[in-house]
């Protein structure tokens, strides 16, 4: 798929305005919203990450984060069973309390690869967001080969999710995973194999990623092509692209939302950081197509070999590889 190829398949996502206005233009200030695939449902082009709302020392700055996010227009919220040992969902149930849960599109992952683990992770995070519902859940760290035999297997993680879903504590199923194209696409040949479709897919994409091992170029047009909400995550390489000088926080977001995803989730462990996301988002538009040109050609020299995308080239993001009880 062309980069300008990419950029239509913005139009097809972005969310009409109530008023019937230009959906790809959104009105000076608002957030726009984008369908998360075929599912029916819309949120926010900017998401919340979960994993640094658990990093505050007082929890009470970590809500404080949370609801910013939520009252400046974010209502995608990321989060994971695994997180800082269970205390981002922790402190994301106690923000989402007066209210604020029927605000958000919520989401976690479950690490478990069998039926039963996955079943008590997911009723683990039900219990620490304070909800009897996700609107999504994903199994996490789809990272090594034996992941989508493992999960489709009898007994294995999609059946307690797709129990999960008949029963109503979960809307959405899908998956997460940053170390390898070729692991998404295997995950998504298992699912057509078992005849199951996933809602949505969570990858890495970002202005390194454009060049090397790529999500963007190799899987991100297949989820298209089957309708998949896409969502983005590491817009920033975990920081390692911003603190390597390849690029601004600002240029980072710009490219990452300039994609046809439905939302990309970005990491903010401060208030500061959340209003620093929405104000590139606020009103966002693709670039104009040199623009992006222009900034992938600046990239490609760094994004060599994979060092600074290491969670790709390493195992130390793996929580999973670390802790295969987990699993």
């Amino acid at each position: 798929m062309t980069r300008r190829e990419l950029l239509q398949q913005v139009r097809a996502l972005t969310a009409a305005p109530a008023d019937g206005g230009d959906a790809a233009r959104p009105a000076p200030g608002a957030l726009p919203r984008r369908r998360l695939g075929r599912t029916g449902a819309e949120v926010s082009l900017l998401g919340l990450g979960g994993f640094h709302v658990g990093l505050q020392g007082d929890p009470a700055e970590s809500v404080a984060i949370v609801r910013a996010a939520v009252d400046g227009g974010i209502d995608f919220l990321d989060n994971c069973w695994d997180y800082n040992g269970g205390e981002s969902e922790r402190r994301m149930g106690e923000a989402l309390r007066g209210g604020y849960r029927d605000r958000v599109f919520l989401m976690s992952k479950v690490d478990g690869r069998t039926r039963e683990k996955a079943a008590r992770q997911l009723d683990e995070s039900l219990r620490r967001l304070r909800t009897d519902r996700l609107d999504l859940v994903q199994v996490h760290e789809v990272i090594r080969a034996s992941d989508p035999a493992r999960c489709f297997a009898e007994g294995g993680a999609i059946e307690a999710l797709v129990e999960a879903r008949r029963a109503g504590k979960v809307r959405f199923v899908g998956f997460t995973g940053h170390k390898s194209p070729r692991w998404h696409l295997e995950m998504l040949r298992e699912a057509d194999a078992h005849g199951f479709a996933f809602d949505t897919v969570q990858l890495p994409l970002n202005v390194l990623d454009a060049h090397w091992e790529s999500f963007e170029r190799e899987v991100l047009p297949a989820l298209l092509a089957r309708g998949i909400g896409v969502i983005g995550m590491k817009p920033m390489g975990d920081g390692a692209i911003v603190r390597a000088g390849v690029a601004t926080p600002e240029e980072c977001l710009r490219y990452a939302l300039s994609l046809p995803v439905s939302v990309v989730v970005t990491g903010c462990e401060t208030r500061e950081r959340v209003a620093q996301a929405l104000r590139v988002a606020r009103g966002f538009s693709p670039p104009p197509e040199e623009e992006l040109e222009g900034l992938l050609a600046r990239t490609a020299g760094a994004a060599r070999g994979g060092a600074i995308e290491d969670y790709k080239t390493t195992e130390s993001h793996d929580g999973t590889t670390q802790n295969p009880g987990w699993l």
